[in-house]
């Protein structure tokens, strides 16, 4: 099956103006941004998309057919509109980047420049797209702050002109990876960017670009996530973008393709895996019957699914990844993960695929995928060698006998590897990409060697972010992959897995909590220095995100929610349940069906309201001896924050996303009654996930709320809003924090792709 896709209008999204790269790598003045009509251009050409489990459940509520890519596009042109229209837009205060750059997040795919001596460019998870010109020590913002920040591949040119892949292709468990909407491409080495076209594609999973003819291109789609159908398979432009053929459909309507890899010898040999797979709500079925490896020997005409020993059709065959061999276009390689991501094999074949052999000795192979090998599934071959491959895995592996044996990597770099990149100008150079970063090696990639990693870059995924109200120098918050991170200690590591919760005791910022996945958590008297564990809590099912906040009133006093909320009234020492099950009920999940979030009234410390992720709102007034449901009347959403207005125990915030057929609208209530009734202040809002809502501590009428197209104020109880504040990349706020430093309020944002970022709103108006 073929079909052609033709853009006919190709948008520059470059930016209006860009200020030299401050210490962060990110613009440090104002970016104008796009035009906002080009972005609205984008959005009438995409189609459906979805994420991952935990942001998607939350973003499409009960119903996954909400058309995100679409809605992408129309909210961050909103989101524009909003910024152009501000008064005084120039006047505005800016957003200051406060790292961490010393860490490094998630790198999805790395390329470099055969071109230009040193340079390389990095493809992130939700960060853009970064560049070095020190042969990977330091990284610079190489991106377009106004436009999707998920990248899922890039390619480039012998005379350096770059192609990306936006969306990213690995799905993820519970961590988060985002859509994208298409392709774009980069004639000044990431000055500036267009799109050219593939804008329903919504996940990228690999560009390869034809050394005889680089106006040919091949790129694999993996599709939506979550909705059948949509633009998926593997596409191919013979005219740099111009126009696209989609040369290979799956066999299905949840069937795309993930990896591709040509035949340096002879080009129209085409090798590429397809993957049938699809996300619900509340699970996945990462296999199916469209997975396989097929072949084109005609350029594309055709392709035939390969044999031999490879897995036959099947329910059980998850993702798949291929690779040629440079120096010996006969080798190829392919690995394959089964539907719940357990290693199902290795292969080579010395035959251009006519005839495959499966590895036997795959203990290593089998251990480094985990149970999530849909996570990986690429393989790399050294240009100059065969034999010499690498396999990402949660360890990289390496063999220098075509899998005959492994050596494996477990202390050098971090964890969970990614992506592999070749220096063609200097000999034995390698670059790896994984979700700590980027490392360098001098010695060929061996894994016994030394490596070195990147001292800058700032493509971090905060989950949480904490603000000390004695100090505000003192940030700590929760990271994918990286565990929770404090700036007062170089934004080192000070409680593992992927952080999550994190908190700081307003009267002694030596007392903070941190959390990992499903509610794990630990507390500290030291700044974390040392932690020790929760007392024990009493819950059914704990989510990814667990909330743990304190009563404004008294620190000591703090609340945990499973499905059932507990109290401790000695810094979480110990527990006790103060409530059943406040959830609809369990659908089967351990971490569905919970408490999303939970507000203490200031004034009221026995008036609490919990919000739960399957859109049920309560409120006790009595500590939880007794419990009302107060929500009934808002659209059954994931509730993903309650505010109280620490003046009045009745003036309460809700914000709801989930975005059912039909319901692209953003959703933010208030009561003033403590629940009887609820007013729609969503206004102007941008059609995006609202994350957080704070209120300004110094003048509880400014409101803020943090979006996944960034923040923005109102001062008239939500019946307009505006940008709060200029020079913020448009990128997921997952949280907000406030505090008060010297009079002035300091408005603290957890982005999930870019860092920290610090709006200071200045002392309140006489």
């Amino acid at each position: 099956m073929k079909s052609s896709i033709s853009f006919g209008v190709t948008v520059l999204l470059g930016l209006s103006l860009v200020a030299s790269a401050d210490a962060h790598g990110l613009p440090a003045d104002v970016v104008i941004g796009p035009d906002v009509a080009a972005l609205e251009a984008l959005e009438g050409a995409a189609g459906p998309s979805g994420a991952d489990e935990w942001f998607m459940t939350q973003r499409l509520g009960a119903d996954p057919t909400g058309d995100l890519v679409k809605l992408a596009g129309r909210s961050r042109a909103q989101a524009e509109r909003i910024r152009a229209g501000a008064s005084s837009f120039a006047a505005l205060p800016a957003w200051q980047s406060m790292g961490p750059t010393n860490l490094g997040g998630r790198v999805t795919d790395l390329v470099v420049d055969p071109a230009v001596a040193n340079t390389v460019y990095a493809a992130t998870a939700s960060g853009g797209v970064w560049k070095s010109t020190d042969s990977g020590t330091t990284f610079n913002y190489a991106w377009n702050t106004a436009i999707t920040q998920a990248i899922g591949a890039i390619a480039i040119t012998s005379t350096g002109v770059l192609y990306a892949g936006t969306g990213e292709a690995n799905p993820g468990g519970g961590s988060a990876s985002f859509p994208g909407t298409g392709v774009y491409r980069s004639t000044d080495r990431g000055l500036t960017w267009q799109s050219i076209g593939l804008t329903g594609t919504h996940r990228i999973g690999r560009i390869v670009i034809d050394p005889t003819n680089e106006n040919r291109i091949l790129v694999a789609a993996t599709g939506n996530l979550y909705v059948a159908g949509g633009d998926r398979g593997l596409y191919r432009t013979t005219d740099g973008g111009a126009s696209w053929t989609q040369i290979l459909a799956g066999a299905n309507a949840t069937t795309g393709a993930s990896d591709v890899a040509l035949d340096p010898a002879d080009p129209n040999r085409i090798y590429v895996t397809m993957w049938d797979h699809q996300r619900m709500p509340a699970s996945r079925r990462y296999g199916g019957v469209g997975s396989g490896l097929y072949r084109s020997t005609n350029g594309g005409t055709s392709f035939t699914r390969l044999a031999s020993t490879l897995p036959p059709s099947g329910t059980n065959v998850g993702r798949m990844g291929v690779a040629v061999a440079k120096s010996d276009p006969n080798r190829l390689y392919t690995i394959a993960a089964n539907a719940t991501g357990n290693f199902l094999g290795f292969w080579t074949s010395t035959d251009r695929g006519d005839n495959w052999t499966k590895i036997t000795n795959t203990t290593a192979l089998n251990s480094s995928q985990s149970t999530f090998g849909w996570w990986f599934s690429r393989i790399f071959v050294d240009p100059a060698a065969p034999q010499h491959i690498w396999v990402p895995g949660v360890p990289m592996l390496e063999s220098t006998n075509a899998g005959g044996s492994w050596t494996s990597n477990s202390s050098s770099f971090h964890v969970d590897q990614h992506a592999v990149a070749f220096d063609p100008r200097v000999a034995g150079r390698v670059f790896i990409g994984n979700d700590g970063g980027i490392y360098r090696s001098t010695a060929n990639g061996s894994l016994s060697g030394a490596w070195t990693k990147t001292t800058r870059l700032g493509n971090m995924q905060f989950y949480t972010v904490a603000v000390s109200q004695q100090d505000v120098t003192r940030i700590s918050g929760g990271l994918q992959d990286n565990g929770s991170v404090r700036s007062w200690s170089a934004w080192g590591s000070y409680y593992g897995g992927d952080g999550l919760q994190n908190l700081i005791d307003p009267t002694n910022h030596q007392k903070v909590y941190a959390c990992s996945q499903n509610g794990s958590c630990g507390r500290s008297t030291n700044g974390g220095n040392s932690m020790s564990s929760f007392g024990s809590t009493t819950s059914d099912r704990r989510a990814w995100l667990t909330p743990v906040v304190f009563d404004p009133s008294n620190p000591a006093i703090m609340y945990y929610g499973g499905n059932r909320l507990n109290r401790s009234t000695n810094s979480a020492q110990s527990w006790t349940a103060i409530s059943g099950d406040l959830s609809r009920g369990s659908s089967g999940s351990t971490t569905y069906n919970t408490i999303s979030t939970i507000a203490v009234a200031k004034t009221s410390p026995a008036t609490i309201y919990v919000g739960t992720d399957d859109g049920r709102i309560w409120v006790t007034r009595n500590t939880g001896s007794t419990w009302t449901e107060i929500g009934t009347a808002l659209p059954q959403r994931w509730v993903t924050r309650l505010t109280v207005d620490p003046a009045d125990a009745n003036l309460v915030y809700a914000t709801l996303s989930g975005y059912t057929t039909g319901d692209m609208a953003a959703h933010v209530y208030r009561t003033t009654n403590g629940g009887t009734s609820w007013q729609n202040i969503s206004g102007n809002l941008p059609n995006a996930p609202v994350n957080d809502l704070v209120l300004d501590p110094q003048n509880r009428a400014a409101l803020y709320v943090g979006t996944d197209v960034g923040v923005f104020t109102s001062t008239d109880a939500g019946a307009t809003w505006s940008a709060a504040g200029t020079g913020l990349p448009t990128v997921s706020v997952m949280d907000l924090a406030t505090a008060v430093s010297s009079g002035r309020t300091l408005i603290t944002a957890g982005t999930y792709g870019l860092g920290v970022y610090r709006l200071d709103v200045g002392a309140p108006v006489a």
